[in-house]
């Protein structure tokens, strides 16, 4: 990895890393420029035969992590994308559908191994390097130390899930009132909720237990949200409900998508997410829970802080428009902070919305020791210096030889 970085840095052009290249805002693709993919380091292995703490390298997709630890009886919440790559959620936070019962990704994760911008190759945990292993947890490829090949998240032994899809006409765009009715009572319950167009809504409900009497209780509510177009319900394990696709990477995405937290789906958000609907941007709106466990780690203990919001709200449009811009505006004054990885407007305040109070001036003073010449600026911008560059390639990370050393390899490519 090191003499991955070294060679990127004395490249031209932009230098991004990818390890699974779903993100959002694609900025880990581009043209002329270096592309340290990490997809060779995709170790999923436990510590020792019957320990919880496991060892993750992130180029593995959350699918595939998801399927190999699961005859272990073990699971981390990851999203709701099988396809999704280790590395970028595992720093970025991991709002999944088993958040509301076992946190964040991040919430996971005791120790990482890191790269920083000049090569050193560091150990992070709450005793080694603390200030970096704080702030490796939540703010992404903002900064040097964002290259995590392996991490060691605790998993808790979990049960199957029983895992619901609802699916229901809209009397009103935005299904009114009724969305303060399908807000999870319960920490085992995560809800998603997708406005899609045509005057149809869809849920993805996760409860987090094996008991199908409690399961079927529990989620009866979502049944009289909206008129019901239909309903499906298993008891599945958790690699069931995220199983990777396998699609490949293809590139940039061309859509625009804006993004907030709310602490509340009152009516007032409703209105003017029924407002956002009109506009014509109603064609993929979704809501998410979170609260319940994620709210009960301290806004200080990672630099993702946002620990008091109960709904993560995620807007999507084709391309980018002045008419989106504005057509979310007029929602965001009911929204309160942001969790980055569903935002593509990297503008100084959604900065300070992604990072509240004092954790963006620690995350500015981390960054300025860490990376003063601003190498890693792909993401939002931490620190206004201006990046390093050199010629155009792309460099593929691998491990070989043992488990415990890795040799890598690397190829140059002309982009």
């Amino acid at each position: 990895m090191a003499e991955a970085l070294a060679h990127g840095r004395e490249a031209e052009g932009p230098l991004s890393v990818r390890s699974g290249g779903h993100g959002i805002s694609s900025i880990s693709t581009h043209h002329h420029g270096t592309v340290i993919d990490l997809g060779g380091l995709a170790t999923i292995e436990r510590v020792s035969p019957d320990s919880d703490l496991l060892r993750i390298g992130p180029g593995a997709r959350w699918g595939e992590v998801a399927a190999a630890l699961y005859p272990w009886g073990l699971a981390i919440s990851s999203g709701d994308s099988g396809d999704v790559g280790v590395g970028g959620l595992a720093t970025a936070g991991g709002v999944g559908l088993m958040g509301r019962a076992h946190g964040l990704t991040i919430d996971r994760v005791t120790a990482a191994e890191l790269v920083t911008a000049d090569g050193s190759v560091l150990a992070l945990d709450s005793e080694r390097h603390p200030d970096l292993f704080w702030a490796v947890r939540g703010p992404v490829s903002t900064w040097a130390s964002s290259f995590p090949w392996s991490s060691a998240p605790r998993a808790r032994l979990w049960s199957p899930g029983r895992h619901s899809s609802t699916a229901w006409t809209a009397s009103r765009p935005s299904c009114g009132p009724g969305e303060r009715r399908w807000r999870p009572p319960l920490p085992e319950i995560s809800a998603f909720l997708y406005l899609l167009s045509g005057g149809f809504a869809l849920a993805t409900v996760v409860h987090a237990g094996d008991d199908p009497a409690v399961a079927g209780r529990d989620l009866s509510p979502f049944l009289s949200v909206a008129p019901l177009v239909g309903r499906r319900a298993e008891l599945l394990p958790y690699a069931a409900v995220v199983a990777a696709a396998g699609a490949p990477h293809r590139g940039q995405q061309g859509g625009r998508i804006h993004s907030g937290l709310a602490v509340h789906l009152d009516g007032e958000l409703s209105e003017r997410l029924e407002g956002l609907v009109r506009a014509g941007f109603g064609e993929l709106l979704q809501i998410r829970s979170v609260g319940g466990a994620v709210n009960d780690v301290p806004a200080d203990a990672t630099a993702y802080a946002h620990r008091h919001q109960n709904f993560s709200i995620t807007a999507v449009a084709p391309y980018a428009s002045r008419d989106f811009d504005e057509a979310w505006a007029a929602v965001h004054p009911s929204l309160d902070g942001l969790y980055l990885s569903f935002e593509s407007a990297f503008t100084p305040e959604r900065l300070a919305e992604a990072f509240p109070g004092t954790t963006l001036q620690r995350l500015r003073d981390i960054k300025r020791r860490i990376d003063p010449e601003n190498v890693f600026h792909q993401n939002f911008p931490v620190a206004d210096v201006r990046p390093t560059t050199g010629r155009g390639c792309e460099l593929r990370t691998g491990a070989g030889g043992g488990r415990r050393k890795a040799r890598h390899r690397i190829e140059l490519c002309t982009t």
